[in-house]
């Protein structure tokens, strides 16, 4: 695995009011992600996405203490990513909106910003690469955006993107690394600690790290003592060498896309997400192909619950974790526990593959 310059990983796009990032992928008006605000995310967002609820799930840790899924799965576009494509619309100047967004996405974000867009009356482009699920494909195009097709490569799907924007003057809406995404996605961790306040672990999905940061910087404002902890697939482990090594590591596009967690395809963490969890995640627990199915099962069959491969890593760490006791550095903290289902749209043929494995 080798470093890619943080200069190549921007180079030439256009934030959210038209300023070009600077060499470090952040917008040239420095970030500090402690300003990051999740309650005035949550209040732009309210009446446009579900709350979703935390359900009593079939198990207990070892000392006792219930475990809970917080299901996004159940969101309107049955994904998380639905919040942070609302803050960033919702944030918008008028002006910027008459501009039109451009996006890229392997799904999910494309489904959360087609409906974002939709919903303000803004039009929306979005690149998905080639390889994305079908379904996720058709259900953007349902809701109006138009759909361009790219290399199935980070680098090819936002070089398009940053194309698209330059030549139609369009709004790059990143997929996770910006303040307005992590703002919206960490509602997640807001309505969590809202719910259940003694909440001691939380488990996330790391993708691009949008999701785990913002539900981080929640959880940790209002509960400082619970854990945040993350999970990857182990074919999709940068996140975990980046924060075991103290720098963002880039993986091959061949490794990455070879995992069923199409949702976190990612080749590199952002570099806001980065800063965020080097300060506040616990640590990620890395999960094999067959736990991750094996979860998808478990949900299905034992808790009534469909979701995509992406939204049942947190509970194929939480098994292992079970299992092992510590796994990857970490360990369980005494208390409820929340599983993050981070989304549920996956391909029916899949999804009966899947079940019918043993």
């Amino acid at each position: 695995m080798v470093d890619k310059p943080m200069s190549e990983q921007h180079r030439g796009a256009v934030g959210a009011i038209g300023t070009p990032f600077d060499e470090d992928g952040i917008q040239a008006q420095a970030v500090d992600w402690r300003a990051i605000d999740v309650k005035a995310a949550a209040t732009r967002i309210a009446g446009h996405v579900v709350r979703t609820p935390l359900l009593r799930l079939p198990l207990d840790t070892p000392s006792g203490h219930p475990v809970y899924a917080k299901p996004e799965s159940l969101q309107r576009t049955g994904s998380f990513k639905l919040r942070g494509a609302t803050n960033f619309v919702a944030n918008l100047s008028p002006q910027d909106r008459e501009r039109g967004v451009v996006a890229h996405s392997s799904g999910n974000h494309a489904q959360g910003v087609a409906a974002a867009a939709k919903a303000f009356g803004v039009s929306a482009t979005i690149v998905i690469p080639e390889g994305a699920v079908a379904m996720k494909v058709a259900n953007t195009e349902a809701l109006g955006a138009t759909v361009v097709r790219s290399p199935n490569t980070q680098e090819g799907r936002e070089g398009m993107a940053i194309a698209i924007a330059e030549r139609t003057g369009a709004v790059m809406m990143p997929p996770y690394d910006h303040p307005d995404i992590v703002a919206g996605q960490g509602t997640v961790g807001l309505e969590i600690v809202e719910d259940l306040p003694d909440v001691a672990n939380v488990i996330v999905p790391i993708g691009g790290g949008g999701l785990s940061a913002g539900v981080a910087i929640a959880i940790k404002h209002a509960q400082p003592h619970c854990q945040v902890i993350g999970v990857e697939p182990e074919l999709a482990a940068d996140a975990q060498q980046s924060l075991r090594e103290g720098r963002r590591v880039t993986w091959p596009a061949a490794s990455v896309t070879a995992t069923a967690a199409d949702g976190v395809r990612t080749q590199v963490i952002g570099v806001l997400n980065f800063a965020v969890l080097s300060e506040l995640m616990t640590g990620v627990v890395g999960v094999d192909e067959a736990a991750i199915a094996d979860a998808v099962r478990w949900y299905a069959t034992t808790a009534h619950l469909v979701t995509e491969p992406t939204g049942a890593l947190s509970m194929a760490a939480l098994r292992r974790l079970l299992a092992t006791g510590t796994a990857d550095g970490v360990t369980l903290q005494d208390g409820p526990t929340v599983v993050i289902i981070s989304g549920g749209n996956v391909d029916p043929a899949a999804l009966c593959t899947i079940l019918g494995a043993r």
